[in-house]
């Protein structure tokens, strides 16, 4: 009976990754339950129950919040698109509408988030108002920028590459704390395909969310082995690709403590390049087992989708 409720627990997971890619290509449509429950296959009762089950969220309040993250996104990186056009390409009602459901998640409206976000001073000038230090913010800013612009220049080589399609197969992760279980998962199914023999399988890992817009809590990671040939999938293990196009990659030999500087580096240097961040995903290729080195470094390529 257990192995009979694990099987369809993976097979409930399958269905809503389903149902995930679907509503992330199609914020701006009318998303309903019908819809979504007919791309995962069940009935929009028992969907709706599985969905919640899954992802800890009502389907209404996750497509939501996904919009709400996409207007965020897109007022970071579009400043010539205006608030209207967001709100009515994302579906709501008025801009009103959209404002409160942006104050739910970021506790401010639209209009100052966009102005917060694409101010480099911003945050200065705020504090500043507040308690008369801004002198103080604005030099502990300029020695953070200056600290990660040095620190790119110790630890990565940077190059603009165009790179080819990648075959993956691959475990999604709700919450950074999900990652681990999720390549436990994905490295005992492609241990007995053979997988972890071949030298050029790498593992990577997707970032489907941005942690400046979404609770780390909710944020979607997956984690993935290249294929070199198709291998059938089933359950929790789905199959997915990252198309061709142009990157920044950054390669780096860092700790795990250093992730996260590596990858704010990385867009500092990006953002002082003039490059433009494209819509598509940002990626990890792992070249190496840190366990197995003697200092437990990490050998890893960045990879930022870009215009």
């Amino acid at each position: 009976m257990a192995n009979v409720d694990k099987e369809v627990q993976i097979s409930y997971i399958s269905s809503v990754n389903k149902a995930l890619k679907f509503i992330d290509g199609n914020l701006d449509t009318n998303l309903s339950l019908e819809t979504i429950a007919k791309v995962a296959c069940f009935s929009p009762y028992h969907f709706h129950r599985i969905f919640k089950a899954i992802t800890n969220e009502t389907l209404n309040s996750y497509i939501n919040r996904k919009r709400t993250e996409k207007v965020a996104s897109i007022l970071i990186r579009k400043p010539e698109v205006s608030i209207t056009e967001l709100s009515l390409l994302f579906g709501f009602t008025s801009n009103s509408s959209l404002t409160r459901a942006f104050k739910k998640y970021y506790s401010s409206s639209p209009s100052e988030f966009r102005k917060q976000k694409n101010s480099r001073f911003s945050k200065i000038s705020k504090i500043e108002s507040k308690n008369g230090q801004g002198h103080v913010v604005f030099e502990e800013y300029i020695c953070s920028m200056d600290n990660l612009k040095n620190w790119i220049e110790m630890n990565a080589k940077i190059e603009i590459k165009e790179i080819t399609k990648l075959e993956l197969a691959y475990v999604k992760s709700i919450g950074a704390q999900g990652i681990t279980a999720a390549y436990d998962t994905l490295v005992k199914w492609a241990t007995p395909q053979g997988l972890l023999q071949n030298p050029e399988t790498k593992m990577v890992t997707i970032y489907h969310d941005s942690f400046k817009t979404t609770n780390p809590e909710k944020v979607r990671i997956s984690a993935c082995i290249t294929l070199t040939e198709p291998l059938k999938v089933s359950g929790n293990i789905g199959r997915t690709s990252i198309e061709k196009g142009k990157f920044i990659v950054g390669s780096f030999v860092i700790g795990l403590i250093e992730f996260e500087k590596s990858w704010n580096s990385l867009f500092v240097w990006m953002a002082e390049h003039g490059y433009k961040k494209a819509d598509r995903e940002p990626f990890e290729i792992y070249h190496n087992d840190y366990r197995t080195h003697p200092d437990k470094k990490c050998f890893v390529d960045y990879f930022i989708p870009i215009l």
